[in-house]
C-alpha cells in the first residue's frame, strides 16, 4: 500500500471510531509516519489518536511532532499523563520539547516530573543553545576498566533498552573520566572472559559541553563517528550525542548558511509559520544596505556620462557586464563557503585559493569574452576596436570577480564572522562597481 491508501484506510478507522483495529494499524507503522499522519488532525482527534498509542509508542511519536502539536497536547492532557510522557523520553528529546514551550507550560511540566528528572532537565536547559550541552543525552552505555565481555553484555542486556544507543561503550574510570571506547561489535564477537580494556580503543575523541554545536557536527563528520562523548570542564564524561541530533544541527547550520548567502537573516520559524513582518524583517535589512552600496554603480555611471553617449552598445552591454560578474563571484564564493564549513580550506591556503580561481577565472573568461567578441562583430556589427574593448572588459570582470568571490568568505571567517556573510550580496556590489569602473576607463582611452 501507497502512503494515500494508508492515510485512507486510517482516516477510514478514524471516522468509524473503530479504535482497536486503529490502534493495530498505527502500531505497523514507524513513529515518524504517525507523527506525520497527526499533522493533518484536529485538537480532538489528535488527543483521541495519541491516548490509544501504547506509552513508549506515544513519547516516541511526541519527539517527532512539530511545537504547535506538543503544546496543543501538553494542554489537553491531564497531568498524571505528562508525568509517563516524560518519564518515556530520552532526557535530550524532553529537553528539546520544553525549549519550544512557553514558560507557563514548561512549569506545568516541570511540576509533573519526578524531582530527579526535574533536576537533570532544569541541569540541560542552563545550557546555552546551540552548545554540544544543550543537545547531548545521559542515556549512554558505560563500562569500568575492570569488567569483562560477560559483565559487558550483562549490562547492556539490564540497561539498554533505556539507552539512545549501544552501539559504543564508554570506559569511565573511578573519577567517571573517560578513558576510552569499545565497539559494540568487537564486545559480540570477543569470548566472554575477555577483559574489556583488551578491546578498548584509547583514542578519545570528544567535545566540551560549552562547544558550539557546529564544532560538535564537524568533529562528528570529520571521524564519521555514530555518536561522540561530551565532557565537563574537567574532563569527566557527562553525555553523549547522538548522529541524528547531528543531522539535525548540520541540516540547520546549511539552511543558516544558505538564508545567509541570499541576503537574508536566519528564521526561528518555518516558512508558514512565520509572520508577514518578521519575513520582511528579515529580509530588508540586506536589501537596504545593498540599495545604498548600489550608489557607488550609480556615481560610476554618472561619472563616465560622456562615453555611454557616444555608443548605444556599451550602454546595452553594462547589463551583461553586471551580471557575468556577480554570478562569477558567487559560483567562487559558494565553493568557498562550503569548502570552509567541511573543513577542507583555511585561511592559510588563501595564495592557493587564489593562484586556482585566478586561473579558472582566465579559463572562462577568455571563453565568454570569445563568443561575446564573435558576437558582437556578426550580430551587433561592432567595430574591432568596440567590440574588444566590452570583451576585454568581459575577461577582466570575470577573473577579479572569481578573486573576490574566494577571498571575501577566508577574511570574513578570519576575523570571526560567518563566511556565509561575505557571499553573495557583497560580492555582487564590489563586482558591480569594480567591472563598471574597469568598463568605462578602457571604453573612455578607446572609444571616445
Amino acid at each position: 500500500m501507497n502512503w494515500e491508501q494508508i492515510e485512507s484506510r486510517l482516516d477510514q478507522l478514524l471516522s468509524e471510531s473503530r479504535h482497536g483495529q486503529l490502534r493495530g494499524a498505527l502500531m505497523m507503522l514507524n513513529p515518524v509516519d504517525i507523527a506525520e499522519y497527526m499533522k493533518k488532525l484536529d485538537r480532538e482527534k489528535l488527543l483521541l489518536l495519541f491516548r490509544i498509542l501504547p506509552k513508549d509508542v506515544s513519547a516516541d511519536v511526541f519527539s517527532y511532532m512539530d511545537a504547535d502539536q506538543r503544546q496543543a497536547l501538553v494542554e489537553s492532557i491531564a497531568d498524571a499523563e505528562i508525568t509517563a510522557l516524560i518519564d518515556e523520553m530520552f532526557v535530550d528529546d524532553a529537553v528539546d520539547f520544553l525549549e519550544e514551550l512557553p514558560a507557563n507550560a514548561v512549569k506545568r511540566v516541570l511540576q509533573n516530573t519526578d524531582p530527579q528528572t526535574r533536576a537533570i532537565i532544569n541541569q540541560f536547559l542552563k545550557y546555552p543553545e546551540n552548545s554540544a550541552g544543550s543537545l547531548m543525552t545521559i542515556e549512554y552505555c558505560e563500562v569500568t576498566p575492570d569488567m569483562n565481555v560477560r559483565d559487558a553484555l550483562r549490562s547492556i542486556r539490564e540497561t539498554g533498552v533505556d539507552k539512545e544507543t549501544v552501539y559504543t561503550l564508554y570506559m569511565l574510570d573511578p573519577q567517571r573520566r573517560l578513558t576510552g571506547t569499545v565497539p559494540l561489535h568487537k564486545v559480540l564477537v570477543a569470548a566472554e572472559d575477555t577483559p574489556l580494556m583488551k578491546l578498548m580503543d584509547p583514542g578519545i575523541i570528544s567535545v566540551t559541553t560549552l562547544d558550539d554545536q557546529e564544532i560538535v557536527a564537524d568533529t562528528v563528520r570529520k571521524y564519521h563517528l555514530l555518536s561522540i562523548p561530551v565532557v565537563d570542564g574537567e574532563g569527566r564524561m557527562v553525555g553523549i550525542i547522538t548522529n541524528d541530533d547531528i543531522m539535525d544541527v548540520i541540516e540547520e547550520e546549511n539552511t543558516e548558511d544558505f538564508e545567509k548567502m541570499s541576503g537574508l537573516a536566519p528564521a526561528a520559524e518555518p516558512y508558514f509559520k512565520t509572520g508577514l513582518l518578521t519575513l520582511a524583517a528579515n529580509r530588508l535589512p540586506w536589501l537596504m544596505i545593498l540599495m545604498f552600496t548600489s550608489i557607488i554603480s550609480g556615481a560610476i555611471i554618472a561619472r563616465f556620462e560622456s562615453v555611454l553617449a557616444v555608443n548605444i552598445l556599451l550602454s546595452a552591454s553594462i547589463p551583461m557586464l553586471m551580471d557575468t560578474g556577480g554570478n562569477s563571484g558567487q559560483q567562487a564564493s559558494t565553493l568557498m563557503v562550503r569548502g570552509i564549513a567541511l573543513g577542507e580550506v583555511q585561511f592559510k591556503d588563501i595564495l592557493k585559493v587564489l593562484w586556482t580561481e585566478f586561473r579558472v577565472g582566465v579559463i572562462i573568461g577568455l571563453a565568454l569574452s570569445l563568443v561575446t567578441f564573435i558576437r558582437l562583430l556578426l550580430l551587433n556589427q561592432a567595430g574591432l576596436v568596440l567590440a574588444a574593448v566590452i570583451s576585454f572588459s568581459l575577461l577582466a570582470t570575470v577573473i577579479i570577480a572569481k578573486s573576490l568571490g574566494c577571498v571575501l568568505p577566508l577574511f570574513a571567517k578570519r576575523i570571526g564572522l560567518d563566511p556565509a556573510l561575505a557571499a553573495s550580496p557583497l560580492i555582487t556590489t564590489l563586482v558591480d562597481a569594480t567591472s563598471l569602473f574597469i568598463f568605462f576607463t578602457i571604453a573612455s582611452r578607446f572609444v571616445l
